[in-house]
């Protein structure tokens, strides 16, 4: 009996606490939502399984974050601000903008889908968050991960672990979450608006386009550079033409390893120390306020537009103007072809999604700015 006591008390099983079985348990959740449900598995899959490996127990502390270990080494890319503008260089190299450049009101509507970003701010202050933990939370609402990576490794660093979950959670929720709000806010009239056909964008205009963008957002919010300078570098490596291998790597195999080490050290900090506590119920209650209240941002001014423009806008391509590319425009897609199986939104909402990533990049260089 003694012999079994002791080799009981070497496992991971005789050290395993309450919170710990929660996490593991949170962890465990989190992977079947990826893995079954196929909610943003690329970024869902590594972020719960580095939660599930960070909270078990007896795991000797060179394996994990402490110094000396595997994942404390690969997460420095994180804590520096390394990983997350690669993920934007990736993305850039993915990303059309050639909707947002023949309807450059989308541009507006990207812009007008932020306002979770800053209401969710204005309540975490409320709160009694401080400026940069609000500031960190309320990206949340830009629907963007690596961006709230980005601002939080800058500005909140403890809070990484419970927004980044939040952050990704909520990203992988778009086809749940928005479709109600688009209902609840649009009438049926207006969800069954036909658009025009956008105009072709020219080979000189996309080419164009992210140089100019670079140039201008950088001479009025520098601290947005790393973001959008280097999601306009992968665009205008996509749209020169003169390097295909290049724009291969970058979009695939460069983007999926960044990605799995990302979300796998952003996971691992996601211990029960760090996270059952009331401000990680914050930081989820104010994410989804944030995420929600970006998509009816985005809504009530596609409402303006269509009454201005004489009804040719449908305004649920505003829903789309928080940047979970391209789930968000795939939702608003759906939603109007339930109403009108001819209606096709997707060209017409990716102006507006592509153009929030511009604004969340942006929304968050101002707020390095302010709480730096």
């Amino acid at each position: 009996m003694e012999l079994l006591k002791t080799l009981y008390n070497t496992t991971g099983l005789s050290m395993l606490t309450w919170q710990q079985f929660i996490m593991i348990i949170i962890a465990l959740i989190l992977l079947y939502l990826a893995i079954k449900r196929g909610y943003e598995p690329y970024l869902l899959l590594p972020i719960s399984f580095g939660m599930l490996l960070v909270n078990l127990p007896g795991i000797p502390k060179e394996g994990m974050m402490e110094s000396g270990g595997l994942l404390y080494y690969l997460y420095q890319g994180v804590k520096l601000g390394i990983y997350p503008p690669l993920i934007f260089l990736a993305i850039g190299a993915s990303t059309d903008f050639g909707p947002l450049i023949a309807n450059p009101k989308s541009l507006l509507l990207g812009a007008a889908a932020q306002l979770g970003i800053f209401l969710a701010f204005i309540g975490a202050i409320m709160l009694g968050l401080t400026g940069r933990e609000a500031a960190s939370i309320g990206i949340i609402g830009g629907a963007d991960g690596p961006t709230a990576i980005y601002l939080t490794t800058k500005l909140a660093p403890d809070l990484l672990g419970p927004i980044a979950v939040a952050a990704y959670s909520y990203m992988a929720l778009v086809p749940i979450i928005q479709p109600p709000i688009i209902r609840l806010l649009t009438t049926k009239q207006e969800r069954q608006i036909k658009m025009v056909q956008l105009r072709e964008v020219g080979k000189n205009e996309k080419i164009l386009f992210p140089i100019a963008v670079t140039i201008i957002v950088t001479l009025l919010i520098p601290s947005a550079a790393p973001l959008i300078g280097m999601l306009m570098l992968g665009n205008l490596i996509k749209e020169s033409g003169v390097v295909g291998n290049l724009v291969e790597h970058v979009r695939g195999a460069m983007l999926y390893c960044i990605t799995i080490v990302l979300g796998t050290t952003v996971g691992a900090t996601a211990n029960a120390h760090t996270f059952l506590n009331v401000t990680t119920l914050k930081i989820l209650a104010l994410g989804l306020f944030a995420f929600a209240f970006g998509t009816v941002g985005g809504v009530l001014f596609g409402k303006i537009m269509c009454k201005l423009s004489g009804g040719k806008v449908n305004p649920m391509i505003g829903a789309a103007g928080v940047s979970a590319v391209p789930m968000a425009a795939r939702v608003v897609q759906k939603v109007g072809q339930e109403e009108n199986p001819g209606n096709f939104l997707l060209m017409h909402a990716m102006g507006p999604n592509v153009a929030g990533v511009i604004g969340s990049a942006v929304a968050a260089g101002g707020l390095l700015i302010i709480f730096k």
